[in-house]
C-alpha cells in the first residue's frame, strides 16, 4: 500500500461579509488521479476487486470504463459518513456506507509518530 498525496492550489478570494482577501486551498486534479489508480490496478492485475471511498460522481466515468474493459473484476464503493450518492451505487454491485463511528474508531494514535520519528499532533477541532 502507498499514500499518494494530491496537490492543492491556492486560490484567493474576498469575503462577502467583511471585505477581507483571503486565501483557501483547493484541491486538483484529486478525481482524475484516483480514476487513473484504478485502471492501472487492473490493467497490472494488481487486484480483482477495488472498494472505492468517495461520494463524487467525477469517478463514475473511470468506474463505467473499468468494468466495460474489466467486466471479471469488481467495483464497489464506500460512502463516507453522511455522503451518500444514488448515481454511484446504481453504477457497482455493492456499495457501503462508512459510519460516524468508524472514523473515531480507526485514528492514528494522537501524536502519529512518523518512521523518522517526528510527531505529528491531531488539529484541536478532530
Amino acid at each position: 500500500m502507498s499514500v499518494e498525496l494530491s496537490r492543492f492550489k491556492k486560490k484567493r478570494f474576498r469575503c462577502e461579509h467583511c471585505g477581507a482577501n483571503l486565501k483557501r486551498h483547493e484541491e486538483k486534479e484529486t478525481d482524475v488521479a484516483l480514476g487513473s489508480k484504478l485502471l492501472e490496478l487492473f490493467i497490472t492485475d494488481s487486484c480483482d476487486r477495488a472498494v472505492v471511498i468517495t461520494g463524487d460522481t467525477d469517478i463514475a466515468p473511470a468506474v463505467r470504463t473499468a468494468k466495460r474493459l474489466f467486466p471479471q473484476k469488481t467495483v464497489s464503493f464506500a460512502f463516507p459518513y453522511d455522503r451518500k450518492n444514488d448515481e454511484l451505487a446504481q453504477l457497482v454491485q455493492t456499495s457501503f456506507h462508512i459510519s460516524k463511528d468508524a472514523y473515531a474508531k480507526h485514528q492514528f494514535l494522537d501524536p502519529y509518530v512518523t518512521k523518522v520519528g517526528a510527531a505529528r499532533a491531531k488539529p484541536a477541532k478532530w
